[in-house]
C-alpha cells in the first residue's frame, strides 16, 4: 500500500532540499579548489567582507564575458591567511569552449619579477649577492655600456656612466636599461632594445647579455625609474651566482618549499591543456593577438616575464610575503628582507615614473620588484600606505595589503590594453567588498 506524505512533512523536506541546493551553489566557487591548497575557507562575513560586495566581482566579470571582452578569469582573495574567495569564471579557451578552472595556468609575464626579486634577496641574506654589487662584476661587458644623451637639436652623444649599474638598480628599475616597443619607453638609445614579446625566444641568458651590453643605456644608472629589461639581467646574475638555471634555482628556493607545483618557465605536456588562452583577436580593435609563451616553449628563462603559474600558487607566494617570509612551515626570507623588498627605494633624487607604466598608480614608489604605495590618495584605486603589487602584460595581477592582511591574485588571458582596465577594476571591487 502506497503511503501518503503529510503536507507539513513534504514542506519540511522541500525546505531541506532547497537549503541543500543553496549550500551546494554557494560552495561552487570552491569546488575546484586544489586539494593541497593549505588555506582554511572562511565565511566572507567573518573575514570582514560583504557577500553582496563579492557578488559584484561575479557581476562585473559576467558582464565583461557577455560582451566578449575576455574569455574568463580566476580571482583569489586571502585575508588573515584564510581563503575568502576563489572562483573561476567563464572559459579557459573560447575556441574549444573549455571552462576556466581555479587551477588554470596563466602566462604570468611581469609577475615573474617579484619572484625573481625574492630569489635575489635569498642570496643577499646569505652574503652572496650584495645589493650594491656592480652588475659588471658578474658580466664585465655591461661595464662598457655608455649612456645615450639626446641633445635639444636631436643629436645624440655618448657619455660614460657616472657610476656602475648595481643589483639594486636592477631590482628597482633604475639601471638605465629599457624595454623596446613600449609607449612609456622614453630613452635615447641608438639601437633598439628587445620588446617583451621577443624575449622568450632568445637563446638563453648569455645571448641576452651579449645583445644588451652592445646597446646604449638610456639614462645614468640610479637616476630614473624606467621600466626595463632589468629583471632579465637580474635573472642572468642569479644564474651566474647560483650556478643553476633560473628555473632550477627558483624551484629550489621558492616554488618547491612553498608547494607552487604549477609554476615555472616550462609547462609539462600533460599540463598544457590547462593553459588559459586569449581570444584570437583583440576585442578592442579586432587585430590579431597572442601570448608568446603559449605558442612555443621558451628558450630563455627570462627573469622579467617568461614564467607561468596558477592563481592558487601565487596566493601561496603572496601569503609568504605577508607572513614575513615564511609559509606553511617553510621560510624563504627573513622578515627584515621582506621589509626591505616592500619598502620604497625611489629616493628623492630619482625621477619616479611608476605612474607612466601604471597610470592608476599615482602615489606609488617602487621597492625591489614591486610597486609600493607611499600616499593614501592620488591613486585611482583604494588601499593603504605600504600596499605593494605588480601585474603581468597578459592580464594577471596581484596586490598585498599588510595592514589588512590581504592577498589578492587574479588571472585573465587579456594581452591587449584591457589588462590595464582589469587591474584597476579588480582592486576597486575587492576593497569595495570590504566592510571592516
Amino acid at each position: 500500500m502506497m503511503k501518503t506524505t503529510h503536507p507539513k512533512f513534504a514542506l519540511l523536506m522541500g525546505a531541506c532540499l532547497m537549503a541543500s541546493v543553496q549550500a551546494q551553489v554557494q560552495a561552487q566557487e570552491f569546488v575546484n579548489k586544489p586539494a593541497d591548497l593549505p588555506f582554511t575557507v572562511v565565511n566572507p562575513k567573518v573575514a570582514g567582507f560583504s557577500e553582496e560586495g563579492l557578488r559584484n566581482i561575479d557581476r562585473f566579470l559576467a558582464s565583461e564575458m557577455a560582451q566578449k571582452r575576455v574569455p574568463g578569469a580566476v580571482v583569489g582573495i586571502l585575508r588573515d591567511g584564510k581563503l575568502v574567495y576563489l572562483k573561476a569564471h567563464g572559459l579557459r579557451d573560447a575556441a574549444s569552449q573549455a571552462p576556466m578552472q581555479t587551477d588554470s595556468i596563466f602566462a604570468l609575464a611581469s609577475m615573474t619579477k617579484p619572484m625573481v626579486a625574492v630569489g635575489a634577496l635569498a642570496l643577499t641574506q646569505q652574503g652572496k649577492l650584495p645589493l650594491f654589487s656592480k652588475v659588471a662584476d658578474y658580466y664585465p661587458a655591461v661595464g662598457a655600456m655608455k649612456v645615450a644623451v639626446k641633445k635639444p637639436d636631436g643629436t645624440v652623444t655618448m657619455e660614460t656612466p657616472k657610476r656602475g649599474m648595481t643589483v639594486q638598480d636592477l631590482m628597482r628599475h633604475t639601471s638605465g636599461l629599457t624595454y623596446g616597443g613600449r609607449p612609456d619607453t622614453s630613452g635615447a638609445a641608438l639601437a633598439p632594445y628587445p620588446a617583451g614579446g621577443e624575449l622568450p625566444s632568445m637563446q638563453g641568458s648569455a645571448a641576452f647579455v651579449q645583445r644588451i651590453s652592445g646597446l646604449s643605456l638610456v639614462y645614468q644608472p640610479g637616476t630614473v625609474f624606467e621600466y626595463s629589461t632589468s629583471f632579465e639581467m637580474l635573472g642572468a646574475v642569479l644564474e651566474k651566482v647560483s650556478n643553476q638555471s633560473l628555473d632550477a634555482y627558483l624551484r629550489e628556493v621558492i616554488w618547491a618549499p612553498l608547494g607552487m607545483s604549477d609554476t615555472g618557465f616550462h609547462v609539462a605536456q600533460a599540463k598544457q591543456v590547462r593553459q588559459a588562452q586569449p581570444f584570437k583577436l583583440n576585442p578592442l580593435d579586432g587585430k590579431p593577438q597572442k601570448i608568446e609563451v603559449l605558442e612555443a616553449d621558451s628558450t630563455f628563462e627570462c627573469g622579467g616575464g617568461c614564467s607561468l603559474g596558477t592563481v592558487p600558487d601565487y596566493l601561496r607566494f603572496g601569503q609568504m610575503l605577508v607572513n614575513g617570509g615564511e609559509f606553511n612551515g617553510k621560510r624563504v626570507l627573513s622578515p627584515q628582507m621582506v621589509q626591505l623588498m616592500t619598502s620604497n627605494h625611489l629616493g628623492r633624487a630619482i625621477d619616479n615614473r611608476v605612474a607612466n607604466v601604471e597610470p592608476h598608480r599615482d602615489g606609488y614608489g617602487f621597492g625591489l620588484g614591486v610597486a609600493v604605495r607611499v600616499e593614501p590618495g592620488l591613486a585611482a584605486v583604494p588601499g593603504n600606505v605600504g600596499e605593494y603589487s605588480w601585474n603581468g602584460a597578459y592580464g594577471t595581477g596581484f596586490f598585498v595589503d599588510p595592514k589588512e592582511k590581504l592577498v589578492v591574485v587574479f588571472g585573465t588571458a587579456a594581452p591587449g590594453d584591457l589588462r590595464k582596465y582589469y587591474r584597476e577594476q579588480i582592486q576597486d571591487l575587492v576593497y569595495g567588498a570590504m566592510v571592516k
